[in-house]
C-alpha cells in the first residue's frame, strides 16, 4: 500500500504552489520526517500533472541498458535522482536509488532482476539452487558472456557520453521516450 494517497500528495503540492509555506514547513505541518517527498511531488506535478502523482497499476519494466544509461547520466551530470527521473520521463525517482544500490552491490547483474517479489517458500529456494547447479558449463559461459557484453556496451555508451554529453543526449532522447511508452503497455 502506498504511504501517501494521491489526494494527500495533490493537496500538499497545491498548498506549496500557493506560496505560503516552504517544503520544510509543509513537512512539519503534516508531521512528515523529511521534506524531500514534497519536493519530488511538486516537480513531478509540474512536469506530468496529476497523472505523475498517481500510482501505476502495472509496474513498468526497463531494460538493463536503459537503467545503465540513467545511472550514467546522473553520475556524469551530477543531477539529482528527481531531476534525472524527470529528464528520462520517470515519475518515481526513488526507483533510480534502487537501481544505483543494485548496481553497486552486484554490478550489471543486479540490474537484471526479475519483476515482482521473490518467492518465499523454502521449497522454491531449494528448486532455484538446484536449477543453478544443473546449469551446464556452456550455459554458465553463455550467461557470463551476456553480462560481459552488456558491460562493454555500457562502457561504450559512457565513453560516448563523456566525450559529447549534449550530442549524446540529443541523439538518444527520442529512444528513451519511445521505450518508456512501449513498456507501459
Amino acid at each position: 500500500m502506498a504511504k501517501y494517497s494521491e489526494r494527500f500528495k495533490l493537496k500538499l503540492v497545491k498548498e506549496y504552489q500557493e506560496g505560503k509555506l516552504s517544503y520544510s514547513l509543509l513537512a512539519k505541518k503534516y508531521n512528515m520526517k523529511d521534506s524531500t517527498p514534497i519536493l519530488r511531488w511538486v516537480k513531478t506535478y509540474e512536469k506530468f500533472g496529476e497523472e505523475g502523482l498517481r500510482r501505476k497499476k502495472n509496474k513498468e519494466t526497463y531494460s538493463v541498458q536503459f537503467k545503465l544509461d540513467v545511472l550514467s547520466f546522473m553520475k556524469r551530470t551530477g543531477a539529482s535522482e528527481t531531476d534525472t527521473a524527470l529528464h528520462f520521463g520517470l515519475t518515481n525517482p526513488p526507483l533510480i536509488a534502487s537501481w544505483k544500490r543494485a548496481f553497486l552491490e552486484k554490478g550489471v547483474e543486479g540490474l537484471n532482476k526479475p519483476k515482482g517479489r521473490p518467492r518465499m517458500s523454502d521449497k522454491a529456494k531449494k528448486n532455484e539452487s538446484i536449477e543453478e547447479k544443473e546449469m551446464t558449463y556452456e550455459q554458465k559461459l553463455k550467461r557470463e558472456n551476456e553480462l560481459l557484453r552488456l558491460e562493454v556496451e555500457y562502457l561504450k555508451k559512457l565513453r560516448a557520453f563523456q566525450m559529447d554529453p549534449e550530442g549524446y543526449l540529443e541523439k538518444h532522447k527520442q529512444h528513451y521516450h519511445s521505450n518508456s511508452k512501449k513498456n507501459s503497455n
